[in-house]
């Protein structure tokens, strides 16, 4: 009853699956939630930690299954002090063949899912004391892209809603925030992006790199733990300093090596 508790949306892979090891690793239990049977079962047999987690499978755009799996990861462990709102989707298409069910459907995961994971597990954070939150946002909440007119507006959404919901659950002793991730070398980007796409990536970033899930896991933890103690409200780019570039970086970049 004394080890903390993190409950976790879209754990079932990715970035997701990294912060519940990295919760695991400091002793915390955790209670991994995702849409997908296989995924969630697959989690928990590489976690290998029975005792220290728990399966919840949910979509977290049904407020009725997510507020009844938050409950019970609260009744399971007797208590939650951190949520991680991880779940996301993405439709990449041009605006105007994106459809109003894409839309709503991004929209609903992306936006109205940590809206409703938040509802839910702030009243049980409070009885305890209070707890955080992080909000996986994104890069492409904070620049615009091609192809993402649903997935960008959504992740600029939650970056404000994360603001939003740091001012008003600041006097329940719950500190909430967002990290925006660049690009990562998640099994899904492997899958999508071209050496082409791989390649423009790294003209824009000044680390020349894509970032790894256990980085992006570290900065997860270290706002859910008590070394942030006096950080809320803020959306902390985990991107290798891609939004930060701006235009014509690899211009000079060549510049400065012809120097």
């Amino acid at each position: 009853m004394t080890q903390q508790v993190a409950l976790i949306t879209g754990a079932g892979r990715g970035i997701g699956l990294a912060a519940a090891r990295r919760f695991l690793q400091e002793g915390w239990r955790v209670a991994l939630l995702d849409i997908e049977p296989a995924l969630l079962e697959g989690a928990m047999a590489r976690l290998a930690q029975p005792e220290a987690t728990l399966a919840l499978c949910c979509d977290v755009a049904d407020v009725v299954g997510l507020v009844a799996a938050v409950r019970r990861a609260h009744a399971h462990f007797g208590r939650l002090d951190a949520l991680v709102n991880n779940a996301g989707i993405a439709v990449f298409k041009p605006m105007l063949e994106t459809t109003p069910a894409e839309w709503a459907r991004v929209l609903a995961v992306n936006l109205t899912g940590p809206f409703l994971a938040v509802q839910a597990a702030a009243p049980l954070m409070a009885e305890g004391g209070g707890g955080a939150v992080v909000n996986i946002t994104s890069i492409s909440g904070l620049r615009a892209s091609t192809l993402r007119i649903a997935y960008g507006t959504s992740k600029a959404g939650l970056a404000h809603l994360t603001k939003q919901q740091a001012v008003e659950l600041a006097s329940l002793g719950i500190r909430v925030n967002a990290v925006a991730p660049g690009p990562v070398d998640t099994a899904m980007a492997k899958a999508v992006h071209t050496p082409e796409i791989r390649r423009d990536y790294h003209d824009t970033i000044p680390l020349d790199r894509y970032g790894l899930e256990s980085e992006l896991a570290e900065a997860i933890f270290f706002l859910c733990s008590d070394r942030a103690s006096y950080i809320t409200g803020q959306v902390i780019a985990v991107d290798g300093g891609f939004e930060a570039t701006g235009i014509g970086l690899p211009t000079l970049r060549a510049a400065r090596r012809n120097l």
